[in-house]
């Protein structure tokens, strides 16, 4: 479901995903994003680009409680739940490389995965993990 022209915040240019088309939204259950919205848009304070789509494994929970960013304890104090497989996220754009290079990368939602994903993701490696594109 894409956002409207300007990804749901007025004064913005339009959010495009990584194909270059409008921006959908990544999940609303649970809520995500860096303005918690349900999309994985970016603007210069998101420090750590949290810009990729990306649908829970196991695995990926595993790597990235072990790497230092545990997403699958939940922490009430914070509203947050805890992620479990199946579940869509933003990812930081780094954190999903990193994952990538330890073979531990997630599926993508290509259309929900902002174009700021390429300035640390290059497409083809998206592609690959896309669950999006039939």
């Amino acid at each position: 479901m894409p956002l409207d022209e300007t990804g749901g915040r007025p004064g913005r240019r339009p959010s495009r995903n990584v194909l270059g088309g409008p921006l959908d939204i990544c999940s609303a259950e649970p809520m995500t994003g860096f303005f918690r919205n349900g999309c994985c848009d970016t603007s210069p304070e998101d420090i750590g680009s949290h810009t990729v789509c990306a649908v829970m494994t196991k695995e990926f929970l595993a790597f990235s409680k072990k790497a230092g960013n545990d997403l699958s304890t939940p922490m009430p104090d914070y509203g947050f739940a805890g992620l479990k497989p199946g579940d869509r996220w933003c990812l930081c754009a780094p954190r999903w490389q990193e994952a990538l290079e330890a073979d531990a990368a997630p599926k993508v939602v290509l259309r929900a995965t902002a174009e700021g994903a390429l300035q640390h993701c290059a497409l083809a490696d998206l592609v690959r993990f896309a669950i999006d594109l039939a």
